[in-house]
């Protein structure tokens, strides 16, 4: 079947199968270019414009060679041509159904987004040009969606190549977005990456010991762009006031989770100046701030403590609403002037099955023990407090740090 190639500024020529192609001109498609693939990170890395669509591509474009790969070391055996089109298709929609403006919506009371990119491709609009590619909208569908119940080992199989220690989602977004903000902390050697894979029906890939290393620079390279790009002080900061904006819109009944699925970054402030005068709703000031630059100063921050109680409850995001009033009150200002972030959990995956030392990766020959991975996090993660005015009064910030401390 033919392919359109696009150029694209990361891997260059990318090679999509034409009726894959047509796909990216639908309605559905097309939102992904208006939403920003790193949100209000432009705040401080004025080039990282690029989009959720680019992405897309970019991910299409790492799993083809992946799989040509893969397929070159025996997986053929078990792969059929609809299968194999089905999973071009699952990398290229993976995100079709991701939230607008980044990872603010993260924690709200929304459906998960690979749910949504699963409904999503087994509409009309896409599913007619995964099936004219010669792939099943519904086996995609199950790729994207882990909670769809499948049996099949081959749609088994894609599942854990789209997420897993070296899939083509890291592979494209750790290099995208350290190409367009300028930094060196995300760039994998993705041709040697792509080299010490080898296939397994029951793992998905595994590697050998050569492999070890570009496990650990792609480990190493996820903890550096967390540390530097996206979970940056200031793009933490204008995250959680456009969290605070929406979640108290969805709580107060303002807004409802289907409104928010299709909109694009723009949409969310249109959407929200729609309730612009709406009583009881002065959280609306913290989106129109984010949406001027004019963000909230941190007055306090530290580590995550998972043996702190307080801590642990802050995890939800409603005890975290009802901390922001208990300090407003504790410093005689409005509780739409106050905001507590904490980021939420993630893993560094490092589960890759090494051949020849028979071991998973961290029991390997590598430096990165499981508990070092599992620092990555811990000296990640840190509860900030953020207000309107910066406080440099000791007394208000050892008022507002009596909230979090033991």
């Amino acid at each position: 079947m033919q392919c359109k190639a696009i150029r694209d500024p990361v891997w260059k020529h990318i090679h999509i199968i034409e009726p894959l192609a047509d796909a990216m001109f639908t309605c559905e498609f097309v939102r992904l270019s208006r939403i920003r693939q790193l949100g209000p990170t432009e705040i401080v890395y004025p080039g990282a414009v690029h989009t959720r669509a680019s992405h897309s591509i970019g991910v299409y474009g790492v799993a083809r060679r992946l799989l040509e790969v893969l397929e070159q070391r025996g997986a053929g055996e078990w792969l059929t041509k609809s299968g194999k089109v089905s999973w071009y298709a699952a990398a290229l929609f993976h995100d079709i159904g991701h939230f607008p403006y980044t990872h603010s919506l993260k924690e709200l009371p929304l459906a998960e987004h690979e749910s949504l990119s699963a409904q999503i491709v087994l509409k009309d609009s896409i599913a007619s040009c995964i099936s004219k590619a010669g792939g099943s909208p519904e086996q995609t569908a199950a790729i994207i969606d882990k909670d769809i119940p499948v049996n099949d080992s081959e749609t088994l199989f894609y599942r854990r190549l789209l997420s897993g220690v070296l899939d083509p989602d890291k592979l494209d977004y750790l290099n995208r977005d350290a190409y367009y903000c300028g930094v060196p902390y995300g760039v994998q050697d993705t041709d040697f990456v792509l080299e010490c894979l080898y296939p397994d029906k029951e793992k998905g890939i595994t590697i050998d010991s050569t492999g070890i290393l570009a496990v650990e620079n792609l480990l190493f390279s996820k903890y550096m762009m967390y540390r530097s790009v996206y979970w940056h002080k200031q793009v933490r900061i204008a995250t959680a006031m456009m969290k605070k904006t929406l979640y108290a819109a969805l709580t107060k009944g303002l807004v409802a989770p289907e409104e928010l699925y299709q909109l694009d970054d723009e949409g969310v402030f249109r959407l929200l100046d729609t309730l612009e005068e709406k009583k009881d709703f002065s959280e609306k000031l913290c989106a129109n701030r984010v949406r001027n630059r004019q963000l909230y100063s941190v007055v306090w921050e530290g580590l995550f403590d998972e043996n702190n109680a307080k801590h642990l409850a802050l995890e939800d995001l409603n005890k975290r609403t009802q901390l922001e009033n208990q300090i407003a009150e504790s410093l005689g200002i409005s509780s739409c002037d106050v905001v507590v972030d904490i980021p939420e959990r993630i893993s560094f995956e490092s589960n890759l099955w090494v051949q020849d030392e028979k071991v998973q990766f961290t029991q390997s020959s590598t430096v990165f023990s499981a508990e070092t991975v599992s620092l990555f996090t811990k000296n990640l993660r840190k509860i900030r407090c953020f207000c309107k005015t910066c406080y440099n009064n000791a007394d208000k910030i050892k008022k507002i740090a009596y909230f979090f401390e033991i």
